[in-house]
């Protein structure tokens, strides 16, 4: 294993919840959890030579990673639909109330267009504003307005329910 390989394995390493998270925020089931995360090494891989650490790994993993779902959004919704073949086994359920509150949680963040999705994933993680507005390339300021908005669209979601 060369030198580049072990960093970029050790980099994996250290960040690979945040990569998962984003996975799980921009997929409908683990079939696609897997190949986001997937795509994310690949795009990772492919840009750890350019990376120069002007900001830091978790900035640049994030940036990356909003990226490849965002674009896999996208190529999803140009797909013609097809019916995939299940199991009547849903391992993302559960008889508990808080689950189900976080499931409707996570329903209504999925109903969000994809920059809103995102500022408000970064929120969800603990990321300061500034960080976010690194990441998504807007002012702290203006992160903290669309939060506003965004957490405004979710209690008039939930509202109509």
């Amino acid at each position: 294993m060369t030198e580049k390989e072990r960093q970029f394995e050790l980099l994996v390493r250290e960040h690979k919840r945040t990569i998962y998270t984003v996975c799980y925020m921009f997929s409908k089931n683990s079939d696609e959890v897997d190949d986001l995360f997937q795509e994310i090494l690949i795009r990772l891989w492919k840009g750890f030579d350019s990376f120069a650490e002007r900001s830091s790994a978790r900035t640049w993993i994030y940036r990356v990673a909003l990226n490849a779902a965002i674009n896999n959004d996208r190529k999803e919704r140009l797909r013609i639909s097809t019916v995939p073949l299940t199991i009547d086994i849903d391992p993302y359920e559960a008889d508990d109330p808080s689950t189900q509150q976080i499931r409707q949680l996570y329903d209504r963040i999925n109903q969000l267009d994809l920059i809103d999705r995102s500022l408000i994933l970064l929120w969800l993680e603990g990321v300061n504003y500034d960080e976010i507005g690194a990441i998504i390339g807007i002012t702290p300021n203006n992160v903290g307005v669309r939060l506003l908005r965004i957490k405004d669209k979710l209690v008039k979601m939930s509202n109509k329910k």
